[in-house]
């Protein structure tokens, strides 16, 4: 962590936008991103994001995927609209590699599953250029990879067990199985 701090003290713009509707995760990711040196606005939802990058665009952006009231990818384009300089990651819950791709054609330079490790976020957004962070030290397992795309592909298909399952290409109960069952770490 100390080697992080310093490289965010030596930085001349510290200004950092955490947008999350988790609020738990976005004040603990808040306080973590804080104390290793960043200014940290925090918000929960697309329009206070975006009322907050008319107000200043940061210079760094930390944003969740999915909210309750959009995407963060449009928060990226407000940023980038403002700010193209600005280095953003995006956060999720549910990652794919479809919604990786749009996020970086938005702008996100970087793409992390929650729950991310405030270290990961500082390593991604001081990753020198284009050039992405170095592999987690903990990735998701593959068993969790599947178990979270199971979980996506249901929410989607409004908890419907039965679309779920034709989508998946896989048998009901196959499926009413794993559901049932705890994520796999």
């Amino acid at each position: 962590m100390n080697d992080l701090s310093d490289d965010v003290a030596a930085l001349a713009d510290k200004s950092l936008l955490v947008l999350d509707d988790d609020a738990p995760l976005r004040i603990r990711l808040g306080r973590a991103l804080e104390q290793r040196g960043f200014e940290v606005t925090l918000v929960s939802g697309v329009q206070e994001a975006t009322a907050a990058v008319k107000v200043k665009a940061p210079a760094f952006a930390v944003l969740d995927m999915r909210l309750e009231d959009g995407s963060g990818l449009k928060v990226v384009e407000a940023i980038r609209d403002a700010r193209p300089d600005a280095r953003i990651i995006m956060l999720t819950g549910y990652g794919n590699i479809a919604t990786a791709v749009q996020a970086v054609k938005a702008g996100a330079v970087d793409y992390l599953s929650k729950p991310a490790d405030a270290d990961d976020v500082v390593r991604a957004l001081l990753a020198k250029g284009d050039a992405s962070a170095a592999p987690p030290d903990n990735p998701m397992s593959a068993d969790r990879v599947r178990w979270e795309h199971i979980q996506r592909v249901y929410e989607l298909c409004n908890h419907n067990v039965s679309e779920t399952a034709r989508r998946l290409n896989m048998h009901r109960r196959t499926l009413q199985r794993i559901l049932a069952k705890r994520a796999p770490r």
